[in-house]
């Protein structure tokens, strides 16, 4: 009796289909083994996604000070002790050949390299790179193209659980040092940001936030440069973490811009080199959502580079409430219809 392989009865479409579902990296890498057949197939996938699920720490392979993060030096070397080193990105930073050879771990670039049809990438960190303070909650997205063209952050100093009465909320974050409990009398009726806000430092807590999180997206973005010009083919990237801290996303023509234009790199870092830039500023010292949940020291940062047309920033209006999901995007929509106060900062 001669032995019929199913397999061979499905056709490549059908089977590329099934391919791009699966979509993880590993997995199709398994599937590579199964069949020359497969092997063939898998690297036309149009959809990928990788996982980085290494942290490589500085005690990892002997590793000297030298070898730590770059956005922890670069805050610590504007702004002082604010973050911890970045350890998720550094086994994939292309100038540190000595790092990849010690850890015997692949970049995704060189994961990526046998895919020659990748139009829908998604990569994950496995955590966000930016060490807040216990209690601190700090999220941020951006987009790109060859440099930044917006940015949201949302902050809160803490944040309590839903479904208790007020007065008796479970904290599920402490509230940090730098913004004390009892912030709910602060709030004046028309909506302003309390005087307390400038004089406890809380507006240059926000700042140094900010500075961190514009950081840690030009850092990923710059990352990026060889895998973007690896594949032509790319219409949508998205680089995120684990942990839901950051997401930097590029679009179509965001791609074809970065491959276009020449990339402005940091002259002191390997990082993009971030524009000037417009940012609007709101606050709630306590926000309570309809869900129950209540954040206090909320704060929502808009951010824009400072040459950008008007049309394109009507354009890009939806991005504010778009950036988060859950309680943060209702928290998002809510702050946005608050009191905006303006803020410039120079390239850096």
């Amino acid at each position: 009796m001669l032995f019929i392989d199913h397999l061979d009865r499905i056709p490549d479409s059908l089977l590329l289909l099934i391919f791009n579902k699966v979509a993880d990296i590993k997995a199709l890498g398994r599937c590579c083994a199964v069949s020359k057949r497969f092997n063939f197939l898998v690297p036309q996938v149009e959809n990928v996604v990788v996982k980085v699920d290494c942290v490589i720490s500085g005690e990892d392979g002997g590793l000297n000070a030298k070898g730590k993060g770059i956005i922890g030096h670069l805050v610590r070397f504007m702004i002082g002790s604010i973050v911890k080193p970045l350890q998720a990105l550094q086994h994939f930073i292309g100038p540190r050949k000595a790092i990849l050879a010690e850890v015997s771990h692949h970049s995704p670039a060189e994961v990526l390299k046998n895919f020659k049809e990748i139009q829908h990438l998604r990569i994950e960190l496995p955590g966000g790179e930016l060490g807040v303070e216990d209690g601190v909650l700090l999220k941020w997205k951006a987009e790109f193209g060859s440099t930044l063209e917006s940015c949201v952050i949302f902050g809160a100093a803490s944040v309590l659980s839903k479904g208790l009465k007020t007065g008796s909320r479970r904290k599920i974050q402490l509230v940090s040092d730098d913004e004390p409990e009892g912030l709910e009398g602060l709030e004046d009726d028309n909506g302003s940001i309390p005087d307390s806000f400038y004089i406890n430092s809380w507006l240059k807590l926000r700042v140094v936030w900010t500075i961190s999180s514009l950081i840690a997206a030009s850092a990923r973005h710059f990352l990026l440069k060889e895998i973007i010009h690896d594949h032509p083919t790319l219409q949508n990237l998205v680089l995120t973490d684990a942990d839901g801290q950051g997401t930097l996303c590029m679009g179509r023509e965001q791609l074809c811009e970065f491959r276009d234009k020449p990339l402005a790199a940091s002259p002191s870092s390997n990082r993009t080199q971030v524009p000037a830039l417009n940012m609007k500023l709101r606050y709630a010292p306590t926000l309570e959502l309809p869900s129950g949940t209540v954040m206090q020291g909320a704060t929502l940062v808009t951010i824009r580079p400072s040459d950008q047309t008007i049309a394109a920033k009507k354009e890009s209006e939806g991005f504010i409430v778009g950036a988060f999901e859950g309680p943060y995007r209702a928290a998002a929509k809510i702050l946005s219809r608050r009191r905006t106060y303006l803020l410039e900062m120079n390239s850096f």
